[in-house]
C-alpha cells in the first residue's frame, strides 16, 4: 500500500476497559490536545465528553480499505487514534506505521490484554503463546495446540470462546482448561473457568480473552510443527510427498520466518502446509492444476492451522508469472514440463533454494542435467518399511525418489 498524505504526526493511545482512569499522563494529554479522535464506538464512549474533541470518527468496515481516505480527510489536524491495550501488539499502531511511516506515528501504550491476563493467571508472558482471532480464523490455533502449552486467544467477540472450545475438543484436547477473562482491568472484570469438552456457559462479554492450558486426551494425535506429519493427517488421492521424503525435502527448503515458498504441482499441499507450520510468518503459495486437489489443499491447510496458504488453481509455468518472488521453490510434480524449472530458477531471489523431486527415469535425466550445469546436491532417497512376509517380517521398499537441491547465488 503506497504512503498517503497524513497529519504531521498521529498519536495512538492505548486504552483499556478501565477507560479514562487507566490512562497515563501522556495519553490524557494527547486526548486533551486532539482535534480529531478516531476509534471504535466503545473506545470513544469511554472518554469523558470534557476530554473528547468535537470531531470523532468511528471506524468504518472494512477498516483497512477506508483508513487512507480517513487520514487524508484530516490532514493538518492533531489526530489521536484509540487502540485496545498496547497499540503495537496485534493493534492498529503497527498498521499505521506501515501505512505512513514509523517517524510519523507516536504510540502511547496501555498494558496489553495478554499482559493483564498473564498477571491474573500467574503465567510468565514469555512462556505463553498469544494468538489473535480478530479478523483471523480460529484455525490458527492448531499449530500452537501442543501438550501442556499455555495459550492466550485474543477474541473477536462473544462467540470466540465457544469456537475455541469446539476446536480443542475436535482435536482431542477436550480436557484442556479454559479460563474466560472478561472486561480485563475494568470495574466489570469477571473470570470463569471450565474445560473445553464441557464448555457450555452463557455467551461471553464481547471484550474477552480466552486462556487455554492444553491437555490432550490419551488418544489425541500428535501434530508437531517439525516437518514429517503422518501421511494419514492429509486428505489426498495418492498425490502426496510421503512422510520421510517430506521431512528431507523441508530440511532442504530451509523455511525461515517471513520467507515465501512456491509449492509447484502441490498435490495435497503437504510441503506448503508444513513450511507454513514452522513459523506464523512463513508464507506459501501452492500451485495445483487440478481443482479437486486444490480444494483438498485448502481443506488440509485449514485443518492444520495454516489457512493463509494461498492456493492457485492454474497450470505451471504460466501460472508463475506475476507471483511475488520466492525465497524457495519446490517442484513436486511436472518436473519435465517445458520451461518449468527455467521459470522457477529465474524467479528465485538471491540465496533462494530450489528443490525438485523425481520418480521417473525421464525426470531423473532432467535433474541430472540441471545438476551438471548448476551444481547443488543430487540425492537418491530410498525408504523401506517393515511388512509381513508369510509368517515373518521383511522390508518392503517404497519407490525411490531422486532429489536435486540447490542454492541460487
Amino acid at each position: 500500500m503506497p504512503p498517503v498524505a497524513t497529519p504531521a504526526r498521529i498519536t495512538v493511545v492505548g486504552i483499556g476497559a478501565d477507560g479514562w482512569d487507566g490512562l497515563c499522563g501522556a495519553g490524557r494529554a494527547a486526548l486533551r490536545r486532539a482535534d480529531v479522535l478516531m476509534g471504535s464506538r466503545r473506545q470513544i464512549d469511554v472518554v469523558p465528553p470534557p476530554h473528547r474533541p468535537a470531531t470523532t470518527v468511528t471506524w468504518p468496515t472494512p477498516l483497512l480499505t477506508h483508513l487512507p481516505r480517513l487520514l487524508d480527510e484530516h490532514q493538518g489536524r492533531r489526530l489521536v487514534v484509540l487502540a485496545s491495550g498496547d497499540p503495537m501488539h496485534f493493534g492498529i499502531g503497527a498498521t499505521l506505521m506501515r501505512l505512513v511511516g514509523a517517524d510519523r506515528v507516536h504510540a502511547v501504550p496501555h498494558p496489553s490484554a495478554a499482559s493483564l491476563a498473564c498477571a491474573r493467571l500467574g503465567w510468565p508472558v514469555e512462556e505463553t503463546d498469544v494468538v489473535s482471532t480478530v479478523g483471523r480464523p480460529v484455525q490458527l490455533l492448531h499449530p500452537r495446540v501442543q501438550p501442556d502449552r499455555r495459550l492466550l486467544v485474543l477474541s473477536a467477540g462473544p462467540h470466540t470462546p465457544g469456537e475455541v472450545a469446539a476446536l480443542l475438543t475436535a482435536r482431542g484436547y477436550g480436557p484442556s482448561t479454559l479460563t474466560l477473562l472478561e472486561q480485563l482491568g475494568g470495574p466489570s472484570e469477571r473470570i470463569r473457568v471450565g474445560t473445553a469438552a464441557d464448555w457450555a456457559g452463557p455467551q461471553a462479554d464481547p471484550l474477552n480473552v480466552v486462556a487455554v492450558h492444553c491437555r490432550p486426551a490419551p488418544d489425541a494425535p500428535t501434530l508437531p510443527t517439525v516437518p514429517g506429519l503422518p501421511d494419514d493427517t492429509y486428505r489426498h488421492d495418492g498425490q502426496l510427498t510421503k512422510r520421510e521424503v517430506r521431512a528431507i525435502t523441508l530440511a532442504r527448503l530451509a523455511p525461515a520466518p517471513g520467507q515465501l515458498l512456491w509449492d509447484v504441482g502441490a498435490g495435497s499441499g503437504s510441503i506448503a502446509i508444513e513450511w507454513a507450520r514452522v513459523h506464523p510468518q512463513c508464507r506459501a503459495i501452492a500451485v495445483e492444476r487440478h481443482p479437486q486437489r486444490a480444494e483438498r489443499i485448502t481443506t488440509n491447510a485449514a485443518a492444520l492451522g495454516v489457512p493463509g496458504v494461498r492456493v492457485l488453481v492454474a497450470d505451471a509455468p504460466a501460472a508463475l508469472a506475476g507471483l511475488p518472488p520466492p525465497d524457495a521453490v519446490f517442484v513436486g510434480g511436472g518436473v519435465t514440463t517445458a520451461g518449468l524449472l527455467e521459470s522457477a530458477w529465474a524467479a528465485l531471489r538471491p540465496g533462494g533454494r530450489l528443490v525438485a523431486n523425481a520418480v521417473t527415469m525421464e525426470s531423473e535425466v532432467l535433474l541430472a542435467d540441471w545438476y551438471a550445469r548448476h551444481g547443488g546436491d543430487l540425492t537418491r532417497i530410498a525408504i523401506s518399511r517393515a511388512a509381513p512376509v508369510g509368517g515373518f517380517t521383511g522390508w518392503r521398499p517404497a519407490r525411490p525418489v531422486t532429489q536435486w537441491a540447490v542454492h541460487r547465488r
